[in-house]
């Protein structure tokens, strides 16, 4: 497995070095804060599954988009922002303004209980989105 990673890391690093720099991509994670603290507690590996999962289904959803396309070819220079939102209602309501603006974005419902935990963005330009991601901290 690590044999089939390596030359893609050099092609990254010649393509970086070749004078044209590429257009930087963010995929930007908003995962709930409140699944952290009590009374819920959720352990640090399940709050990381989730947003795993988020980041995941929105590359795979949008795999035929040319920004998700330019940000998987460039693996060693893949950059993610992980926001906080305090709860469920917050999220859920990101996820309508998104919605309406025509932003790229997979809500992830953990099943078989049907609760938003984490919503994450396709790989975009900081300008075209970081407007409607102004008000998120980052997840600590």
């Amino acid at each position: 497995m690590h044999r089939a990673v390596g030359p893609v890391f050099r092609s990254v690093r010649k393509m970086a070095t070749s004078g044209a720099e590429p257009q930087v991509l963010i995929q930007y994670v908003v995962l709930r804060k409140d699944l952290s603290q009590a009374p819920l507690s959720w352990p640090a590996g399940a709050l990381v599954a989730q947003a795993c999962h988020a980041a995941t289904a929105a590359l795979h959803v949008h795999r035929e988009h040319p920004h998700t396309a330019a940000y998987l070819q460039e693996l060693g220079r893949m950059r993610k922002v992980v926001l906080e939102a305090s709860d469920e209602t917050v999220l859920r309501e990101l996820a309508q303004t998104l919605h309406q603006r025509d932003i790229d974005h997979v809500l992830w419902l953990e099943q078989p209980e049907n609760v938003a935990t984490c919503l994450a963005l396709r790989p975009y330009p900081k300008e075209e989105v970081s407007q409607y991601l102004k008000k998120f901290r980052l997840f600590k």
